[in-house]
């Protein structure tokens, strides 16, 4: 199913006009615990087409030492809408669903929004905030987060210069 994902992705993205972007995005959530059991941090890597983008985002739910076996790591497919935007500030909804690695809560849906800054055309900033939910066989779980993420735009798929960004 992975590899299918990843094929469709790369598919789609050389066949229309479209941006790459590679993010990383470090958050801190409000679980009890530590900083680093708090702290997560996540690489995604995507397509921008004009106000939508698809991301595969690789992370980790926690930062802290978990034991023999890693059930922190996920793999999440991300998409992402631009809802509106005013001048080098855009307002941004992500729905996600992901795989969270040998964890009991294994499946990961995820809701956030965030307020991006183009700082230049190829590098953006972005604050967000939302909620990850976690659900598995016999529980189910919630947890809020609050993070920064910033993005790097790399030369479009289609020609050879880098494609007008999201903010104007």
């Amino acid at each position: 199913m992975k590899k299918f994902l990843c094929s469709l992705l790369i598919f789609v993205s050389y066949r229309v006009s479209s941006q790459t972007y590679m993010s990383l995005a470090p958050s801190l959530t409000n679980t009890a615990g530590t900083i680093a059991d708090k702290a997560n941090i996540a690489l995604e890597l995507g397509q921008q087409w004009d106000v939508f983008s698809l991301g595969l985002d690789l992370g980790k739910t926690t930062l802290s030492k978990v034991g023999k076996r890693d059930t922190t790591a996920y793999l999440e497919l991300r998409p992402n809408l631009n809802i509106f935007q005013e001048g080098k500030f855009t307002n941004t909804f992500t729905a996600g669903i992901g795989y969270i690695f040998s964890a009991k809560e294994s499946l990961l849906t995820e809701v956030t929004y965030g307020i991006e800054y183009s700082f230049t055309e190829q590098l953006h900033f972005n604050i967000f905030f939302g909620q990850y939910y976690y659900s598995g066989k016999q529980s189910a779980s919630n947890v809020s987060f609050f993070g920064i993420s910033a993005a790097y735009y790399f030369a479009s798929t289609t020609s050879g210069s880098i494609i007008k960004s999201k903010s104007k």
